[in-house]
């Protein structure tokens, strides 16, 4: 069984995921409470054929940038879906809810990686949550995001460098 978060609706909605794959090639995935019984065939890159229980659905998935949008019928949706490891580093990274970070708060990751890409600039306006430094560590690409709602007062870092454990990104005031 792979455990994962769905993050739905810009990250406002947290759905627990469940996948067992069964003995004849069908997985079993639980959604929250919900239980449904999947045949999944791809057919190139993007497109998936799958049947849902007794429906049939052709599914286009386009990861190009941030959240994936999956294209069913007539609507898209933006999902994201996370890991238990990618949970607790997320966890880990977040605030605790009502607590107001007051001053300067450092951007640091807790992995040994290399920079992949700087997404902000000294003296950008950012928001809490808002990612500002994607760091690749244990051959995945991961988000280093702002603690609170402020002004990026340092970058130390860019992309290509190699960075250790709990080095100093940069700071938001």
């Amino acid at each position: 069984m792979s455990a994962y978060v769905a993050l739905l609706d810009g990250g406002k909605r947290e759905v627990a995921v469940e996948v067992t794959r069964g003995e004849d090639g069908t997985f079993e995935v639980r959604l929250g409470e919900t239980v449904h019984r999947v045949d999944a065939f791809r057919h190139d890159h993007g497109t998936l054929s799958l049947i849902v229980d007794t429906q049939s659905f052709s599914v286009m998935l386009d990861r190009r940038e941030g959240p994936a949008k999956v294209r069913v019928r007539d609507s898209v949706f933006a999902v994201e879906i996370l890991d238990e490891r990618r949970v607790r580093l997320r966890n880990a990274a977040a605030p605790s809810p009502g607590l107001e970070l007051a001053g300067r708060q450092p951007l640091a990751f807790p992995l040994p990686g290399k920079v992949v890409e700087v997404l902000c600039r000294a003296g950008d306006v950012v928001k809490a949550g808002q990612p500002l430094v994607v760091v690749a560590a244990l051959d995945m690409e991961n988000e280093v995001r702002s603690p609170k709602d402020g002004t990026v007062v340092e970058l130390t870092v860019q992309a290509g460098q190699a960075v250790a454990a709990n080095t100093r990104l940069g700071a938001v005031e």
